[in-house]
């Protein structure tokens, strides 16, 4: 038998919030059964889910997990387009020659990085 990855969770100060966030990013619609004060809000997409679990511990490292975003549109116009939603720029590490990728936090300072897009990826080949 084989196990597969259902559901990647994470702590959230206000889980509501911070799928809200994740569902902006992904283009997924919220869940009906997700309301404000539960202590869980989810983010369901064809592939994967993400769980947001309210837990009000301080983050105290860097995260030892993270998600890569391929997104469908160049990578600089969706970096741009997150932090109009609230997403930071941490690390920027994209290349003159336009590769690289950029780490940025959510609102709550959990990473993922912007890689190129595949029609990106596919023109620099």
């Amino acid at each position: 038998m084989t196990s597969r990855v259902r559901t990647v969770t994470f702590d959230a100060h206000d889980p509501y919030e911070l799928a809200g966030f994740w569902l902006q990013v992904l283009k997924a619609p919220r869940p009906d059964d997700d309301h404000p004060e539960d202590p869980y809000a989810a983010v369901v997409t064809d592939s994967m889910t993400l769980l947001f679990e309210r837990n009000n511990d301080e983050k105290a490292a860097k995260n030892r997990l993270h998600l890569d975003l391929e997104p469908d549109r160049p990578r600089d116009e969706e970096v741009e387009w997150l932090l109009t939603i609230g997403a930071t720029i941490y690390q920027d590490h994209r290349e003159p020659d336009g590769t690289g990728w950029v780490i940025m936090h959510d609102p709550e300072q959990n990473e993922f990085c912007v890689l190129r897009s595949a029609a990106e990826r596919e023109a620099t080949n």
